[in-house]
């Protein structure tokens, strides 16, 4: 390992391809359980289906490898409301997001805090921390305030109202 102040060139320098950077060690996590209670009407559900999810996380800075987390979870229905609902992983990622919270918030920290520019905090990104993420991205979380949008109220209506 060599010692502080020493040079090391990155291996990973001139990749201009995707395809081409090293592969991702994947770390395994489970949300499988075999009941959950209902978010709508508390009631006890049973599993449906097992399904997965890959999220990216900041990378091994040790091995200097990219760290994926390879997330198996529940998804459960309720016989009461008719409706399918996952379990919670709100703890290590937003809805439907690719990448868990500790990147995103390394990412718009990056260029509020520091001021860097959106290409740049990608580079900054993957070569200190070994993950990739589009600079598109990082805007779009920036411009968010580093949240995904909030979920669409299913029971209103849209439409005009009295008055």
């Amino acid at each position: 390992m060599p010692g502080p102040g020493e040079y090391r060139a990155d291996r990973t320098e001139g990749i201009t391809r995707v395809e081409d950077l090293p592969k991702a060690k994947v770390v395994q996590r489970s949300r499988n359980f075999s009941s959950r209670p209902c978010p709508q009407c508390e009631r006890s559900c049973y599993r449906h289906r097992t399904m997965g999810r890959t999220l990216h996380d900041l990378g091994d800075l040790v091995s200097e490898w990219p760290r994926d987390i390879q997330l198996s979870y529940s998804q459960h229905y309720c016989c009461k409301c008719k409706s399918y609902f996952n379990v919670d992983m709100s703890d290590l990622a937003p809805p439907k997001s690719h990448y868990t919270h500790r990147v995103i918030a390394m990412a718009v920290r990056l260029v509020v805090e520091d001021g860097l520019p959106y290409r740049a905090a990608s580079w900054h990104l993957w070569r200190d921390h070994r993950v990739f993420v589009p600079f598109a991205t990082v805007q779009n979380w920036v411009e968010a305030g580093g949240k995904k949008g909030g979920a669409t109220n299913q029971r209103r209506v849209p439409g005009r109202r009295a008055g």
